[in-house]
């Protein structure tokens, strides 16, 4: 149990060190923080000029999907990029618990989330007049959470299909700007064609996002409970189908001796 604690952990945060292409801190701040803030006021504003919703409906539609940077982005650089980097083979060489190692480097990239969503309520609540009741706090940091972790399981499914595939970052990037169109970030799931909504409805930030649009509104965090354990669920199946693919391309890497090559 302590070496397994050891590679969920210390494994997890050497590999974020490592693998995160955008760790350098100017790099860091002008993609993880400069992007979403430029995001939450434009849509914010255009919100406005259009009238279709109020500030809060944009707001924490932005301020949660931002978490998404992270989740997809990150995490597809946390898995992917041992093979792009030459590391699979060594790494996959160790004895070390496959469960451990793969869930371990998840940890880093839901932190970073937490932080880049606060930082958009932040911003939001310094430049856009954005004060929802103290009590809507805690529940709100409930549903980011959940929110977050369902996003990091999708961009596990990502990392690990780049395992395999040439270019795993051009889908990270279809996917992610996807979510900023399926989700309800900006425009309500149920305005979506129907088919695009059905598409929302299986991807993280749907339900997230909603219920934290209900807990600012005023929702105890009990009202809102179906609304995060179907986020949950969604992430946990993310996260199993990742899981099962990783096993999967590492067993037939090993078969085809081609765990690096493209």
């Amino acid at each position: 149990m302590t070496t397994t604690a050891r590679v969920f952990f210390v494994g997890g945060v050497i590999s974020y060190r490592a693998l995160f292409n955008w760790i350098n801190p100017g790099t860091y701040v002008t993609t993880m923080l400069g992007s979403p803030l430029f995001q939450i006021l434009f849509f914010t504003y255009l919100g406005r000029y259009a009238g279709s919703q109020d500030d809060s409906f944009f707001i924490v539609g932005n301020a949660m999907q931002v978490a998404a940077m992270s989740g997809i982005y990150g995490m597809t650089m946390g898995i992917a990029n041992e093979r792009q980097y030459g590391t699979l083979q060594p790494l996959l060489g160790t004895p070390a618990n496959r469960l451990a190692i793969f869930s371990g480097r998840a940890l880093p990239f839901i932190l970073n989330g937490i932080f880049v969503s606060a930082f958009g309520f932040g911003i939001a609540w310094l430049f856009l007049d954005f004060s929802p009741a103290a009590g809507s706090i805690p529940p709100l940091v409930v549903a980011v959470l959940v929110t977050t972790c369902s996003c990091v399981a999708l961009g596990m499914l990502i990392g690990s299909i780049g395992l395999r595939a040439r270019d795993v970052f051009f889908g990270a990037n279809l996917v992610y700007f996807l979510m900023l169109l399926v989700c309800g970030v900006n425009i309500a799931n149920d305005d979506l064609p129907g088919w695009l909504g059905a598409i929302g409805r299986c991807m993280p930030l749907t339900h997230g996002i909603e219920a934290g649009r209900e807990i600012v509104a005023g929702a105890p965090l009990s009202d809102v409970s179906g609304l995060l354990v179907t986020e949950a669920l969604i992430g946990l199946a993310y996260a199993t189908a990742a899981y099962a693919l990783f096993r999967v391309f590492e067993a037939e890497g090993r078969r085809r001796a081609s765990l690096e090559t493209y």
